[in-house]
């Protein structure tokens, strides 16, 4: 394993598990464990599984200057988010291209917490917050258990007063198992769950009851990995490996807009005055790609890097593929050419372990109208 820096109090139960414990943004990550991952991503899609995501770091900001902080240096309308609420968000360099996402929680009037992957909002963060009534805490004792899938609630409401009204992108301060936590409906999967913040002394604790009370429901313990065959199907990019720090351009730095990526979304509408703001404008409609699905003709998954082509030239990459037991079919997370990048597209896998027919497909693949995440009670 890298040397790694940051340590999960549940380290030992994921080795117990099987895993070696890859790093991952400093943290020892359990990427696999000694078990049939499709059984996992089966688990997540038709009962509920739980995963730790602890390797997101967890910034805190609190102060009145804040709130000016998280509107500088990502794309959302900070003064619109209230207490108890949270939003996804990017962050652009002056280049007006991707370095990072993000989700900002406002615990309170002048109390926030940022939560990312391993992009550069932490440095970000305190280069903008330096000389301003705002204190930033990187809180790397607070972990995170994300509980996901259909079941997730009914295993919770039993424990928690209150959660089935809980709304997407809502959080609340309460108890679980007699620990105080902070509960937040979001996840990394496409359905509805949850995501559990809790102190590393009592992580284990909350780990072992879920798992233990939750076996009866079908709720086990799932992997990192687990998590890419199911951000393919809901559409859910993983910097930086659907972007060109990892496939890079030739003869071009790495950096890629919203446009190309899709993310063009998550900009508030009419915000200005964000960092790289007036580049992000300017780049609309000059897109060099687009990320887009692939629906392909194999009863396995492709493989990261496999090419994409067209009419006798090469039109792509593939960023991540999946393959779901439970539709039969193989799929990913692709960079196109424009072109075709439009539904029902023809097109060919060309890999070391894969020769195959496709097709572009639309993203998302699983519930394109999200109401499996966005239902309440």
């Amino acid at each position: 394993m890298t040397l790694s820096w940051r340590f999960s109090a549940l380290a030992e139960r994921h080795r117990a598990l099987g895993s070696k414990l890859e790093d991952w943004s400093g943290m020892g990550t359990a990427w696999t464990y000694d078990k049939d991952i499709y059984a996992e991503h089966v688990a997540i899609r038709t009962k509920a599984g739980l995963m730790d995501v602890s390797g997101l770091k967890k910034v805190h900001l609190v102060g009145p200057h804040a709130i000016a902080v998280l509107d500088y240096i990502t794309t959302r309308d900070m003064g619109k988010i209230y207490p108890g609420r949270s939003v996804y968000a990017a962050m652009l360099n002056e280049r007006g291209h991707f370095t990072d996402d993000c989700i900002v929680y406002r615990t309170g009037p002048n109390s926030w917490m940022l939560v990312h992957g391993s992009g550069s909002a932490h440095e970000e963060i305190n280069k903008q917050a330096a000389g301003r009534n705002c204190a930033v805490l990187f809180d790397d004792d607070l972990h995170d258990l994300s509980l996901q899938g259909p079941l997730a609630v009914d295993f919770l409401a039993k424990h928690v007063p209150g959660i089935r009204d809980l709304k997407y992108f809502h959080h609340m301060q309460t108890t679980l198992f007699g620990a105080p936590v902070m509960i937040s409906r979001t996840g990394y999967t496409g359905e509805r769950g949850y995501e559990i913040f809790v102190r590393g002394q009592d992580a284990g604790k909350v780990w072992d009851t879920i798992l233990a009370e939750g076996a009866d429901m079908g709720i086990i313990p799932c992997c990192f990995s687990v998590l890419d065959m199911l951000r393919v199907e809901s559409y859910l990019l993983f910097y930086p490996y659907d972007n060109s720090q990892m496939y890079p351009f030739a003869n071009e730095q790495p950096g890629d807009s919203l446009w190309e990526l899709g993310l063009d979304f998550v900009v508030s509408p009419g915000k200005t005055g964000f960092r790289g703001a007036e580049e992000h404008a300017r780049l609309e409609g000059k897109e060099r790609f687009k990320i887009y699905g692939m629906l392909i003709e194999a009863d396995g998954p492709a493989d990261l890097g496999d090419e994409v082509w067209a009419d006798g030239k090469k039109v792509g990459v593939i960023t991540c593929p999946s393959y779901s037991t439970l539709t039969n079919k193989s799929m990913a997370i692709a960079r196109l050419d424009v072109d075709k990048a439009v539904h029902g597209t023809p097109l060919e896998v060309k890999g070391k372990g894969m020769q195959a027919k496709a097709i572009a497909h639309q993203l998302p693949f699983d519930d394109p109208e999200k109401k499996k995440r966005t239902a309440i009670g």
